[in-house]
């Protein structure tokens, strides 16, 4: 296909006329005419058809500037990635995916030194289904993806587990309901009111193996894949909740609420997976070594 002659039809569906067209592109209707023949030649449909003294696009040409207006948009955005200023140096671009499973302040707390970085950092994230992230992994449009599980070998994706930390998980609540739950940790939770995570966490295997072990029966209130929303309503007093322990301090900070136990034998993993085997990408590096000395040192 010859782009000049799609610009001259997409210039001239968008201008409603040959006449306006030529003004725009500088040339004259016969050419601008001209052209656009060729491309109907070339496609073996005509795109416009005359009404009144105008044109109007034929249903072949409604779906040639469909696919045109694309064509252009992403132009525009090579031009606008690629080129730059004299002396502008390029930021190092990272791109991640966060499973949503992942609580929100562990992502950030992940991610903040990819941008401690000396150079430029151009960081973009995505949330989504850690079966959809891993998908766009494995065709490189993401650098890295941070989840609370490994990606397994069944999947045939090839992919690489680096292991971030671990964390034990601790319980909270608002302070009124504290003083209404009756006696200590963790009889405390039988019959109490329980805000817990989706059954996709792999947390909320191990809670649902937890509560049978210690033969509690907390009453769920609610379940949530987003676990900045379970612990808004955490902090309302709606239920007891968990959170890593590692983000204890600042849970309790952030949401006005009190520790009731902590539990050892919950253990909440975190993975930085890559299509790296051994990592390269600046910004995987910094996080891997933040998680490990910093994070999750203890």
């Amino acid at each position: 296909m010859n782009f000049k002659h799609l610009r001259y039809f997409w210039t001239t569906a968008k201008a409603g006329g040959i006449m306006r067209a030529g003004e725009q592109l500088n040339t004259t209707p016969q050419t601008l005419s001209g052209q656009i023949k060729q491309l109907e030649e070339w496609l073996g449909h005509d795109l416009f058809k005359k009404r009144g003294r105008g044109l109007e696009l034929t249903s072949e040409g409604r779906v040639a500037l469909g696919y045109a207006e694309q064509i252009f948009a992403l132009g525009d955005e090579l031009e606008k990635s690629i080129r730059l200023a004299r002396g502008q140096s390029r930021p190092l671009e990272f791109r991640v995916g966060v499973a949503d499973s992942v609580a929100k302040s562990v992502a950030y707390r992940l991610l903040e030194p990819a941008l401690g970085l000396a150079e430029q950092v151009h960081m973009t994230c995505h949330e989504g289904k850690f079966p959809e992230l891993v998908a766009q992994l494995s065709l490189h449009r993401l650098d890295l993806v941070l989840a609370d599980e490994p990606v397994s070998k069944k999947i045939g994706v090839k992919a690489f587990n680096h292991a971030l930390g671990s964390s034990g998980m601790s319980f909270f609540s608002a302070p009124a309901l504290r003083r209404q739950l009756d006696g200590a940790f963790p009889q405390c939770l039988h019959g109490a009111p329980m805000l817990i995570q989706g059954p996709q966490s792999s947390v909320r295997q191990q809670l649902d193996h937890w509560f049978n072990k210690h033969h509690l029966q907390p009453r769920l209130v609610g379940e949530f894949d987003d676990s900045a929303l379970m612990n808004a309503f955490g902090r309302e007093g709606r239920g007891v909740f968990t959170s890593p322990t590692v983000l204890e301090e600042e849970t309790r900070a952030q949401f006005g609420v009190e520790v009731i136990g902590r539990s050892g034998e919950l253990v909440e993993e975190f993975f930085a997976i890559s299509v790296e085997r051994r990592i390269s990408h600046p910004c995987v590096a910094a996080i891997t070594k933040a998680a490990r000395s910093d994070l999750f040192a203890g």
